[in-house]
């Protein structure tokens, strides 16, 4: 019978493969019916044999090929049901008005980068015509439709929630106006504002005149023109991009008594056509937003096998550079203006033609003012203090003495700053290395590392110059590292370097380690959920040393004693800590499985997920983005249950818990299950020992499970249905997550 299946096995056959495994070697080869036989001769009576064949029976409950295919889903799908959990935030009236605005502009900004990366790539591959890769384009084909088909549904939710919240906004006298709502005084001010300001960078161009619209940047928003000069029946038509960078997306207008106004870009620009085409006599003036959104060509995931990436490389030399991917238009646009602007764009079957709004590029909405209406947003958490990393003692000592942690944003990621600036002017220290992925615009990072260097210590900066859509920001960085004296090391060939690793070295005393879950990003670490370990155990710690000779020289061999490190020995050492759960579970001992990630797409750890489940371990994961897994299917996961959720923080901290037969194991570190990560990228996952640290682990990924407010149930069909519990208490977990650490911060 298929592994997998929901029916009971042959008792038989299941008795006669235990006896021939415990050296029953009577029995092997004997007839089914004698199997059975002594089946019911055991069944009832307390033997061994009894047992053994009992413990069989909820062993070795694999999955094969086709049942993980028929609950495998694509993660290009499961992501269009992570962003639309991001959409749904925007529907909820218990969400202030401004952050569901920031949902919509983050909605709108996850779309682009995944039609620029990902659909990219499935283009790419659908254009392929080689016929070894045939079932691959096949397949990239038909995920292209569904992925449309979903775009185009959620499409239609995006729209009704702008709607929604700026009529809401409106009721709160905040109100968007259109070119024909203003008044005289407001007339005059947008006049004033197009002389001031924008003239000289709105320029019109042609259509006629455009070969190419894709030579034109894609991050823009476009007007498309149709004119009529007085007494003609023919139309004229041109272009203009808006000018957002310079001035912004929104205008603030003079206010009408209580109500404060402003106005999309966009309508400025209509309403200053008239002084755009002076002179020229056009007495008709109509305008249509557009957007495009192009292939970025230097982005080629590599989650893809060798000979794939190969393939897809070649093909783009073949491309012209930057094809256009999605057009978003407005639906009103004439059918004239359409079709002269889709002729510029070169677009495919298989590409995304989407009629929208009067409003393109909503990721703007992220930066819309405020209005002086704090109220509409949520209340501020400040970060919060930790009395024994604050008493005024030397951080370096304190580390020595014993592990501490911080959980970013509650609390303050100053401490790993100043733990930066004491090991640059600290006179034992005589050398600090780190990792840097992402740098904040004003890194005081940099600056303390700066420091160390000019203070004589050794400094070694691993910088990833691949940092998806920070590339330029990291290589001038790199540039002010290397002048001041740091050896700077721009990542592994073939590999990204993702871990959030540092190591301090001490003249005396043990050495220290600072490994995080995120980026040593001032920024990040204000908006997003991290966890930092800081160690000075010398196992560990002589691990984070290793992956930095790891970085330096690749090919040479490097054992590490604790630390999960990619791509050498995570994945084998995952699958046993799964394994080690299945078994303790046949055992009678403790085994669960409790994990906080963001993404899990990678075959073999769904695979060994579902093996847990059908053997009984019950795994609860809170997963914030992409997911593969199918929840509910009887046989293979009826025992997994994943809750996601979008809250103000961007949970990014991963937290892996194991019930070990009751010893309990515990880890924290940089990667997601994704093939990315554990395949080709160097990343870090450490152990946790302190039991206070494994207590607010516990916690954290606990109040996760029970998080009902923000929480969406992932089952693979992209529902996203509000997670519920039993006992129906409301509870968000970012929320008493802040409470539980004030409450720790009171009781010092």
């Amino acid at each position: 019978m298929p592994a997998g299946t929901a029916h009971a096995p042959d008792m038989g056959a299941e008795v006669s493969t235990t006896l021939t495994q415990l050296g029953g070697k009577a029995y092997a080869g004997e007839s089914v019916g004698r199997e059975k036989r002594m089946y019911r001769v055991c069944h009832g009576h307390v033997t061994t044999i009894a047992y053994l064949c009992a413990k069989l029976m909820n062993m070795d409950k694999t999955i094969n090929k086709k049942t993980l295919a028929a609950n495998y889903v694509d993660r290009d799908l499961s992501w269009m049901y992570f962003n639309r959990r991001i959409l749904q935030e925007a529907t909820k009236n218990n969400i202030p008005l401004l952050e569901r605005l920031s949902f919509l502009g983050i909605y709108s900004n996850n779309l682009d980068e995944f039609f620029r990366v990902r659909m990219a790539t499935l283009s790419r591959i659908a254009e392929l015509e080689d016929k070894s890769v045939h079932s691959e384009s096949e397949h990239a084909r038909q995920l292209i439709k569904q992925i449309n088909k979903l775009n185009n549904r959620y499409a239609g939710e995006f729209e009704e929630a702008v709607h929604e919240v700026t009529a809401r906004l409106h009721e709160e006298n905040i109100c968007l106006l259109k070119e024909d709502e203003l008044d005289e005084g407001q007339r005059e001010y947008v006049r004033h504002f197009f002389r001031q300001r924008l003239s000289g960078f709105v320029s019109a161009v042609w259509l006629s005149a455009v070969k190419q619209l894709t030579d034109e940047a894609d991050e823009d928003i476009y007007l498309a023109i149709k004119l009529q000069a007085e007494g003609k029946k023919t139309f004229d038509y041109a272009l203009i991009e808006l000018p957002v960078a310079v001035c912004g997306r929104f205008v603030q207008l003079p206010d009408r008594g209580e109500k404060k106004c402003l106005m999309y870009l966009d309508d400025v620009i209509r309403f200053c056509l008239p002084m755009i085409f002076s002179g020229m006599g056009f007495v008709h003036f109509e305008a249509y937003a557009f957007k495009f959104t192009k292939d970025a060509e230097m982005e080629i995931d590599n989650d893809l096998r060798n000979g794939m990436l190969q393939k897809i490389s070649k093909g783009v030399k073949s491309r012209k550079k930057g094809n256009a991917l999605r057009v978003i238009y407005d639906a009103n646009m004439p059918k004239d203006l359409h079709k002269r602007v889709m002729n510029k764009l070169n677009l495919d079957k298989l590409d995304t033609l989407l009629a929208g709004g009067r409003y393109h590029n909503h990721k703007d909405l992220m930066s819309f003012p405020d209005c002086g209406r704090r109220d509409l947003k949520y209340p501020a958490w400040e970060p919060l203090i930790k009395p024994e990393l604050d008493s005024g003692e030397s951080l370096l000592k304190l580390i020595q003495q014993g592990d501490r942690f911080i959980h970013v944003p509650y609390h303050s990621f100053d401490y790993y700053i100043r733990v930066l600036q004491e090991a640059a002017i600290h006179k034992e220290v005589k050398s600090i290395k780190t990792t840097l992925y992402r740098l904040a615009k004003d890194s005081k990072v940099v600056k303390a590392l700066i420091c160390a260097a000019r203070n004589g210590k050794k400094v070694t900066v691993v910088i990833e110059l691949l940092a998806r859509f920070d590339e330029a920001s990291n290589i001038g960085w790199s540039k002010k590292m290397q002048d001041a004296g740091i050896h700077v090391i721009f990542g592994v060939e073939g590999l990204k370097v993702h871990s959030k690793i540092t190591h301090i070295g001490m003249k005396t005393g043990p050495d220290v380690a600072c490994i995080s879950t995120g980026n040593f990003h001032e920024g990040n670490a204000r908006t997003y959920t991290d966890y930092m370990l800081m160690t000075a155990a010398r196992s560990i710690v002589h691990d984070v040393d290793s992956v930095f000779t790891f970085i330096e020289k690749p090919y040479s061999p490097v054992h590490f004693k604790e630390l999960l490190v990619s791509p050498n020995e995570m994945k084998r050492k995952f699958v046993r800590l799964i394994d080690d759960e299945i078994k303790n579970k046949q055992a009678g001992k403790p085994a669960y499985i409790r994990i906080k990630i963001n993404h899990i797409t990678d075959e073999t750890m769904v695979k060994k997920l579902y093996e847990a489940s059908a053997n009984g371990v019950p795994v609860d994961l809170v997963v914030r983005g992409n997911c593969s897994l199918v929840t509910g299917t009887p046989g293979v996961s009826d025992n997994i249950h994943i809750n996601a959720i979008i809250d103000r923080y961007l949970e990014h901290s991963r937290i892996f818990i194991f019930a070990a037969g009751g010893e309990g194991k515990y880890f924290i570190g940089s990667a997601d299950w994704m093939p990315r990560n554990l395949d080709n990228r160097i990343e870090v996952v450490t152990p946790v020992y302190s039991p206070e640290i494994k207590a607010d682990l516990w916690n954290v990924v606990d109040y996760g499970l029970r998080d009902t407010l923000q929480g969406r149930v992932v089952d693979g069909k992209g529902a996203n249905e509000p997670w519920t519990l039993p006992d129906g208490i409301p509870f968000r977990s970012q929320e008493e997550l802040y409470k539980y650490y004030r409450r720790t911060l009171d009781n010092e």
